[in-house]
């Protein structure tokens, strides 16, 4: 949004005042958030691990099978180690730096198009830039998607059957050569379908779990307040999107014998595991998948606001009481 033109009173300001007023340049912002959300995955990458485990349970030639969360944890700490919950985190790396960034820049850049005189869109039409944004960031990231699921898989098959990827670019170079480069996106409508589900269900979710928290007497408009609603949202969020987000994992991490793969799309997936496995196996690795949702929101909004904050004191030479202006 362009600035206001500056009048007599504002132009005998002092220069700190006129340094508050400018923003942040967009490429920055597009940087920052990135980064927000890779030093966020970094704490949360465990519960992406133990997730994508729990959604490949169940599945024909699986070696190990687990039955709760912490089922999974346990295996997992037992057989791997504590650095084996870490597992597939350059991928998780990767693919923040490609979504998130992604995401911000496609919403950032609708929001100013459809904003007029000033006014920020309305709440439908930021829902549909957010789906937009969201979908055409998954395109982006499903690569990085496609390697972690990969990576994430592999300590649950039998030593031979495992891909061995040693990194997130190991793995997409070993794609490449013996897949083809289109194999790169493998799965990309169910996680395309799952970013549009994922943002306009915390779209709702979230702004309705912090108004009616608002509402009582034991919350303020505080970053507590912010955590609360979306754990809420994320519980909303979590469970609209699992069926589509366990078709995605499936389809992203299935092998091709023959020339034929196990499943033929989405709605195979689904088909098979609830004949197979049960309804509810739709949403395998709920819990994991849910407190990661939260925490990696509000982690990414710290230190998105750290880093905005830092930019305007160090690069920006901003005193007094400066915000992240987020």
């Amino acid at each position: 949004m362009p600035l206001a033109p500056i009048d007599d009173k504002q132009s005998s300001a002092s220069p700190e005042v006129k340094k508050q007023s400018t923003s942040i340049p967009k490429g920055i912002k597009f940087l920052f958030g990135g980064t927000a959300g890779m030093a966020a995955t970094c704490f949360v990458q465990p519960l992406d691990l133990v997730k994508n485990r729990m959604q490949l349970s169940g599945e024909k030639g699986v070696a190990k099978a687990h039955k709760t969360s912490l089922h999974a944890i346990a295996s997992i700490m037992r057989s791997e180690g504590i650095i084996g919950m870490y597992t597939g985190l350059s991928a998780g790396l990767l693919r923040q730096a490609t979504y998130t960034t992604t995401r911000l820049g496609i919403y950032t850049i609708l929001f100013d198009m459809f904003s007029t005189e000033g006014r920020p869109p309305g709440f439908f039409t930021k829902a549909g830039i957010g789906m937009t944004a969201g979908a055409i960031g998954a395109f982006v990231g499903t690569p990085a998607e496609l390697a972690l699921i990969r990576m994430t898989a592999d300590g649950r098959l039998p030593k031979a059957e495992q891909r061995g990827y040693k990194n997130v670019f190991d793995a997409l170079y070993r794609v490449i050569k013996e897949e083809g480069v289109l194999q790169l996106w493998r799965g990309c409508g169910p996680t395309m379908t799952r970013a549009v589900v994922v943002n306009a269900a915390q779209l709702a979710s979230y702004s309705q779990a912090k108004q009616f928290l608002l509402g009582t007497r034991y919350f303020n408009d505080n970053i507590f307040t912010h955590f609360a609603a979306s754990m809420l949202s994320g519980l909303v969020t979590t469970a609209a999107s699992m069926p589509v987000d366990i078709a995605k994992t499936r389809i992203q991490n299935m092998k091709v014998t023959d020339g034929v793969p196990e499943y033929r799309g989405a709605f195979d997936v689904l088909r098979t595991v609830v004949r197979q496995e049960g309804f509810f196996s739709l949403w395998k690795g709920f819990t994991p998948y849910f407190f990661r949702l939260g925490p990696h929101t509000i982690l990414t909004f710290i230190f998105l606001e750290q880093m905005n904050k830092q930019y305007r004191i160090r690069v920006m030479k901003e005193t007094g009481d400066v915000s992240g202006g987020l």
